[in-house]
């Protein structure tokens, strides 16, 4: 209850601090190229129970059929790569906190493809928990896009290398999690955000 009482309190407070945020970048992204500001996405959410994640989009109109996506897509429009840098993509999500979908810390949330190879024990521990903005491995995994896109076969290196490090943390911060550690964990992640 206190988790999701914090939870509460700090997306509405960011809501309301962010929106000229998100009018101009909802503006930013009508300009350069048209269609619809949020992308939507079926994650896997607590209890196993899909969600539709919001994001801003940041790749062309229709183009954004691909489960993975890495930078320097050609898909990906010019604001949708300042947006991803920056991780200012991710704001929407607020909405899915105050919604009650997500927290603002837990493990990130994933499409059933890649949900579905995680290790049982793992799967069976991201579900009880609200997926979060941000979580256990993101500082680490924070330019996964940019990783990804030095590889010939991504798909294959999310599957064999990053997957194995994010059950990894998923783990740990089941084992640790504090509304301590989770304020520790949104202040460093806005330190890496301002940072980049």
């Amino acid at each position: 209850m206190a988790k999701r009482c914090l939870d509460l309190l700090l997306a509405l407070v960011g809501l309301v601090l962010l929106f000229p945020l998100f009018l101009l970048i909802a503006l930013w992204i009508k300009i350069d190229s048209g269609g619809p500001i949020l992308f939507r996405q079926e994650r896997v959410g607590r209890g196993g129970i899909p969600f539709r994640i919001l994001k801003f989009r940041t790749m062309s109109p229709g183009a954004e059929d691909q489960v993975l996506t890495i930078d320097y897509n050609r898909r990906v429009t010019r604001v949708g790569r300042f947006l991803r840098k920056h991780k200012l993509d991710e704001l929407p999500q607020l909405l899915n906190v105050v919604l009650g979908e997500m927290s603002l810390v837990g493990p990130r949330p994933e499409v059933r493809e890649y949900f579905k190879l995680y290790p049982a024990d793992v799967q069976r521990t991201m579900i009880l928990f609200r997926p979060g903005v941000t979580g256990p491995g993101l500082l680490l995994l924070f330019n996964e896009s940019a990783f990804l896109s030095r590889s010939a076969d991504p798909h294959q290196t999310y599957v064999s290398e990053l997957i194995p490090i994010k059950a990894r943390f998923i783990m740990q911060y089941a084992a640790h999690n504090s509304i301590i550690g989770d304020l520790r964990l949104i202040f460093c992640t806005l330190l890496k955000v301002v940072r980049s």
